[in-house]
């Protein structure tokens, strides 16, 4: 009996890259939602009840109904190609827990900042942290059913961005809204580190 080889070649299971992404913001501007709504897998949540002792301390206008806060961090995953997983790290959005930023940056491609046009002012520090740091990011406006929606350029103009950092409007709450500002993370990453390979021009 002859044997020849299989015309179908055995192909090795594809090893994907793995990339780190933080998700920032001020409190209460969606992040647990955003990172629990694009998860793949049951995700991690640090999350507390607000005490009585915080209420000094935690801005509720526009949240009023929001009963818990994250205390650390929130865990997912989302496989954007078979070759191509994010590792999803929701930051806590209080001024006191910002000591944990610097160990949950380390290590990270890029950055999403949830936006709130009604408290815009609370993810100012987050935009500064992430350019001060030089680490790419998006800015994803949340709509919020009621809060008034205002032009990409008004936004940006009140957040003083630069020109490359992409804007965008999402849902938290939904899957695919926040896939699409991974992707566009994902993208302007890697714009930026092409831009830096490029030689200078003498």
């Amino acid at each position: 009996m002859a044997f020849g080889r299989s015309s179908r070649a055995k192909q090795r299971p594809v090893e994907p890259v793995t990339l780190k992404i933080l998700v920032a913001g001020g409190f209460g501007v969606g992040k647990t939602t955003a990172v629990g709504s694009v998860s793949e897998i049951r995700p991690l949540r640090t999350e507390e009840r607000l005490s009585e002792a915080g209420r000094p301390l935690d801005d509720l206008a526009g949240v009023e109904s929001k009963s818990t806060t994250t205390v650390a961090m929130d865990f997912g995953r989302i496989t954007l190609r078979e070759d191509l997983v994010l590792y999803l790290f929701g930051t806590p959005g209080q001024d006191r827990f910002w000591f944990l930023w610097d160990e949950l940056a380390q290590g990270s491609l890029g950055a999403v900042v949830l936006a709130d046009t009604r408290r815009l002012e609370d993810c100012f520090a987050a935009v500064d942290y992430f350019e001060r740091r030089r680490i790419p990011f998006t800015v994803a406006v949340n709509s919020f059913e009621g809060a008034e929606r205002f032009p990409a350029e008004t936004v940006r103009a009140a957040l003083d961005l630069d020109p490359e950092v992409p804007l965008l409007v999402c849902d938290a709450r939904d899957r695919s809204s926040v896939r699409d500002v991974l992707v566009t993370v994902v993208e302007h990453a890697q714009e930026r580190a092409l831009r830096a390979r490029e030689p200078v021009a003498t």
